[in-house]
């Protein structure tokens, strides 16, 4: 089974999106902040880091660099809200995919799978 790690803070977006990839087939690590995110990496190895990018703590861009650190080569989602935080976003890691909020559940599952199986 894949495992996925996710980071977000907000309540409802993080259970939604852990049922939505939960039944899916993926083990979910759900986080409520960055730095809950970063100590989760030593639950690892994680397929997937979908983090939301401005959250308390660590933002995501902090948590994909210590991520990447610790699991190189590990396939990387943000989701935001923040036009502008999606382009910061973008130029950190160029290799990662960001989709902008409102996201639809099947959509982020889609390009989850998509991503997982690249």
């Amino acid at each position: 089974m894949k495992k996925i790690l996710l980071a977000e803070d907000e309540d409802s977006v993080r259970s939604f999106l852990t049922r939505a990839l939960q039944r899916a087939g993926y083990e979910v690590v759900s986080c409520a902040d960055g730095d809950s995110a970063i100590d989760a990496l030593d639950q690892g190895p994680y397929d997937l880091l979908l983090t939301d990018i401005v959250m308390p703590g660590a933002d995501g861009i902090e948590v994909a660099k210590v991520a990447g650190q610790r699991q190189p080569g590990l396939k990387i989602m943000f989701i935001t809200g923040f036009a502008a935080v999606a382009l910061n976003a973008q130029k950190a890691s160029p290799e990662a995919k960001v989709l902008e909020k409102p996201v639809h559940l099947r959509e982020i599952v889609t390009e989850v799978e998509r991503l997982i199986a690249a």
